[in-house]
């Protein structure tokens, strides 16, 4: 990977708002990311939740609460009869658009993780059945290796955004 421009100069800049770090800040906790599994897998509800992920209530609760909060996940009241009225939690835009990155983290864990570099569970193309790669592709659909990407400012060096310095 290539850094293009003035980002070259690593002397000349520094990124205090990071995009990645942003999204480690959301996504850090190994609870987190299993939340978000969970929810992509169809899991809805709190006690599945729990069962599924081998977390405590509080834990739960908690990333429940802060995926919601940021918009990931939205709640939605179901009531089963005879019972009170209770929140089930689906996937927002938001949410739906973090598939490829719990799927990345899936996809490299069963290369390089599992013995013999396969998981249990493999992506694959519902009409077809064939595997799905999370991979970098260009715009036109070119698949892409690590020497051929390049990472451009989106903003001049000289006028940093608040969080980048020159």
């Amino acid at each position: 990977m290539t850094l293009e421009g003035a980002l070259a100069d690593r002397g000349r800049w520094q990124l205090d708002n990071c995009s990645i770090a942003m999204a480690m800040d959301v996504l850090g906790a190994r609870s987190t990311v299993l939340v978000l599994r969970e929810a992509l897998y169809g899991t809805r509800r709190f006690d599945d939740f729990v069962r599924r992920t081998h977390s405590t209530d509080a834990i739960v609760a908690a990333r429940l609460k802060r995926l919601t909060e940021l918009g990931i996940l939205a709640k939605q009241p179901y009531q089963e009869a005879g019972k009170r009225t209770r929140s089930e939690y689906c996937l927002t835009a938001k949410g739906r658009d973090l598939l490829p990155v719990v799927f990345a983290l899936m996809q490299w864990g069963s290369r390089h993780l599992q013995p013999e570099g396969e998981g249990p569970l493999t992506l694959v193309e519902s009409a077809t059945g064939k595997p799905v790669m999370i991979e970098a592709r260009s715009e036109d659909g070119r698949l892409l290796g690590m020497d051929e990407l390049g990472l451009v400012a989106n903003f001049p060096i000289e006028d940093a955004p608040p969080g980048a310095t020159a």
